[in-house]
This record gives C-alpha cells, sequence and structure tokens, in this order.
C-alpha cells in the first residue's frame, strides 16, 4: 500500500485509485480514526455498486467497530440514501463512493449525526492526522475491550417514503420520462422511488456496474448525456433525467433533448421551496446564473451567495437557516433533508412542476433561464496566482467594473460577469463566464481566455 493522506484527503471525502492508494488495512484504520475523532457511539455505513464498495465498507465497519462502536450496515445505497439514515436514526455516517469518477477510483464521504458534514476545518484533517500517526507506529492505540456490533438495515423504502412525502405528487398529470442511471445507483433508488407515481418510466443503464460499460457516470459532460438526449427525442418523451454514480445529484434535460441549465432548476426548485415555506433565504455558489438571485427575490426570499463547494453551502444553510441551496453542478440541497444535497428530491420537483401545468418543459423553465453562460471552462497554467493577477491587472481599472475575490476572482458590470477560480488539486483555473446576450459573453470569455492562457 502506497498512501499520501494529504492527496487522498480532500474537502469531504477520501479518495484515491484502488487498490495502489486504498485498501481495506487503509480504509479500517480509517473507520477507527472517524469514530475517534467525532466521539461516536455508533455509526451507519453504506456504500455504491464500485466493485472495491463492499469489502470497503466492510474493513471500515471493522476498524469501527474494534473501538467498541456499534455500526449499522445499510448495505447498497446512494449518498442521499446514506444522508437520510445518518438525519433518520440521527447517527454519525460513512458513505463509500467516488462519485462520477472513473472505476478505479473509491472514496469515502463521511457526516455527523443529523448529515452534519465532516470538513477540512471539522474532523477530516484530525482523522488524517490520526492515521497517519498510526501508519508511522504501525498500529492504532488498543481496541475497546468489548468490540461493538455489526448489524445490516434496509432503508430504501423508508428513504424512498420520506421524500414523496416532501413533494406532492398525487395529482400530476401522467408523464414519460427517461432516466439514465449511468450504471450508477439511480438505478437501485429510482424504481423504488417512482414506484407508484403516474409516471411512464424508461429506464437506460439501470443494471448496477461499477465499470460503466456504456458510458461515465458524470452527466456534466456533454458526451454523457448523448444517450439520453437521444432516447427522450425517439421516445417523444416529456423530459429525461441523468444522475450521477452516487445517484446524489441530477441533470435535467427537455422534451427537445435540450439540456437545462442546472441554475434554472435551482431557480424553479427555490420558486416551489419558497412558496412551500412562505418565503425564506435560499443560497446560491457564485458560479450560478444571476437568474437565481433574480427569481428568488421576485418570489418573496433572500438569496445569499457562497462559495462553491458543498461544506460552504451546507455551513451557510445551517448558520442562515436557509430552506434551499442550489449549485451549478447539479447539487441541490434542502433543510427539511437535513441540509444535504439530493439529486433525488430536486428531481421529484421538477416532475411536480412540470405534471402541474400542461406546457412542455421548455417553456416552464424559458422563466428561470434568462441568461448565456460559458459553461466551466478549465484551463491547465504554470502558476495560478500570477494569471489572476494578470486577470485583476486587466480589469481594475475599467469603468463600472465591480471585483471581488471571496473565491477566485469575480469581475461583474452591468451586462456581464466572469469567475476565474484556481482548483485545489490540480494546476489548473476554471473560467465561468455570463451575459445578457451570445455575442458578449463569447467576447468576454474569450479575451478572459487569452489572459489565462497567454
Amino acid at each position: 500500500m502506497t498512501a499520501d493522506l494529504s492527496q487522498l484527503v480532500k474537502a469531504y471525502d477520501v479518495r484515491g485509485v484502488v487498490p495502489d492508494q486504498w485498501d481495506e488495512p487503509l480504509a479500517e484504520l480509517f473507520g477507527a480514526a472517524f469514530v475517534q475523532v467525532t466521539g461516536a457511539d455508533a455509526i451507519v455505513i453504506g456504500h455504491d455498486m464500485r466493485p472495491s464498495s463492499p469489502n470497503l465498507s466492510r474493513a471500515f465497519a471493522r476498524g469501527a467497530a474494534a473501538r467498541g462502536v456499534d455500526v449499522t450496515e445499510i448495505g447498497l445505497c446512494s449518498t442521499d440514501q446514506l444522508y437520510y439514515a445518518s438525519g433518520a436514526l440521527d447517527l454519525p455516517g460513512a458513505m463509500f463512493t467516488a462519485s462520477h469518477n472513473p472505476a478505479q477510483y473509491n472514496g469515502i464521504k463521511m457526516c455527523r449525526a443529523g448529515a452534519t458534514p465532516v470538513g477540512q476545518d471539522t474532523g477530516l484533517s484530525g482523522i488524517r492526522e490520526l492515521v497517519e500517526s498510526w501508519l508511522d507506529s504501525g498500529a492504532p492505540d488498543a481496541s475497546a475491550a468489548t468490540p461493538g456490533t455489526i448489524t445490516r438495515r434496509d432503508t430504501l423504502d423508508d428513504y424512498a417514503a420520506y421524500l414523496r412525502g416532501l413533494v406532492d405528487l398525487t395529482s400530476i398529470r401522467p408523464l414519460k420520462v427517461v432516466v439514465d442511471a449511468g450504471n450508477g445507483m439511480g438505478g437501485h433508488t429510482v424504481p423504488t422511488v417512482f414506484a407508484g407515481l403516474p409516471l411512464d418510466l424508461v429506464p437506460m443503464y439501470f443494471e448496477l456496474d461499477g465499470t460503466f460499460p456504456n458510458h461515465e457516470a458524470n452527466p456534466l459532460d456533454p458526451a454523457n448525456i448523448v444517450d439520453l438526449q437521444k432516447r427522450v427525442r425517439e421516445e417523444g418523451a416529456d423530459l429525461g433525467i441523468a444522475f450521477d454514480g452516487d445517484a446524489d445529484r441530477c441533470f435535467v434535460v427537455d422534451e427537445h433533448g435540450d439540456p437545462v441549465s442546472p441554475s434554472a432548476i435551482t431557480a424553479l426548485v427555490a420558486s416551489r421551496e419558497l412558496a412551500k415555506h412562505g418565503g425564506g433565504t435560499v443560497i446560491h455558489n457564485l458560479i450560478t446564473s444571476w437568474s437565481v438571485p433574480e427569481v428568488v427575490r421576485e418570489k418573496g426570499g433572500t438569496p445569499v451567495r457562497t462559495r462553491v463547494g458543498h461544506s460552504f453551502i451546507k455551513a451557510e444553510m445551517a448558520r442562515t437557516g436557509a430552506i434551499f441551496g442550489g449549485e451549478h453542478s447539479a447539487h441541490y440541497y434542502f433543510r427539511d433533508f437535513w441540509n444535504a444535497d439530493t439529486g433525488m428530491l430536486a428531481a421529484l420537483h421538477v416532475l411536480a412542476a412540470l405534471g402541474g401545468q400542461d406546457g412542455p418543459l421548455s417553456g416552464l423553465v424559458a422563466e428561470y433561464d434568462r441568461y448565456v453562460g460559458s459553461g466551466e471552462i478549465n484551463s491547465t497554467v504554470d502558476d495560478q496566482a500570477a494569471r489572476l493577477a494578470a486577470i485583476k491587472a486587466a480589469y481594475e481599472s475599467r469603468a463600472g467594473v465591480g471585483i471581488d475575490e471571496l473565491d477566485g476572482l469575480t469581475v461583474t458590470v452591468d451586462d456581464w460577469w466572469f469567475n476565474v477560480r484556481p482548483s485545489n488539486t490540480e494546476p489548473l483555473l476554471r473560467l465561468n463566464a455570463e451575459a445578457r446576450d451570445e455575442a458578449t459573453m463569447a467576447k468576454i470569455r474569450d479575451e478572459v481566455l487569452d489572459i489565462i492562457r497567454g
């Protein structure tokens, strides 16, 4: 085993190549460290369909149980199903998955009781340091005199019933929906969640296969939704939905097979949640469309802008008591779901909104998709800081320009904005730009790319 833990431990997960960086003895150490740092006396564990996931999950359970902690294994599940179990059972949780990453990877997403995130400053660094110390010394501290128990529990039906209780789909018109599970955990959860609803479900790649034989389970890459787009058109379906590998994100295409911006989905769901709760705060990160805060204000809510990322969104939701949060990466967070992200609940909202009126999805989302965006464009650079400084110098003296550095560099004027953020793990700069029309967006996009790549 060769484990560089500074590379394995990320913002909210532990991730590495199996078996070169990630094996069962290391997973066992992480199980012991997780319960020691969190102080848990019981935990819940789930895993996805990757070939390495069951054994890594069971090793983590052994490490936790050896410390005297009782472990509930829920087996195959989506990440948001694990969050459900953590919230409903009020237990810290660990989910074995590498999400949308290729088949040779695996990892853990960890949370405290109530699906509260374990971030770099809220436990991850302590877990890493503890595991590193044990790797140096050759063994963890002494095990508990009485090991904990390891028991099995099926939470899928309860998870599905809980979600359906949050969105009323009883009176929607019949809809034909194509779902591409990408051979990921959506193939496990969708049949149970959608059961009994007035939906004509057309399944694609529902067979659980962690080698991803059809396409990568990352629907934000346009190449991975080509099959879905084609099938929606062939079936004459009302919409298509794609889930990523661990099914905590969903991506939507309309009746023409055209992608619907995650920002438009954020605005649509926000408007429904604001109506349900009679107002409230909605979190959005700084690369979501201008449409999101505009719609939130129009619907009587208060938008709050944050940095990009799972841990920042959840922290702001907890701080502000927000009812909903959305990211342009197609992560959607709900106060009614312990502030955790669930693509399935967002998908149910889209189905309820579409089925509650007579028009097509393209017409429904037009109200929430008001600007032209570039999408995220990655560029490899030798010096992230120097490129950011060059961009700032090029724009800071222009009249009417606003600049902030909440997350990377954001430059804003009346009819366009762009953000450039450095990757934390790769020598990349990530550009997102938006404008009121295509020509302006293309102009500013190309102008900034010239500086980044110059």
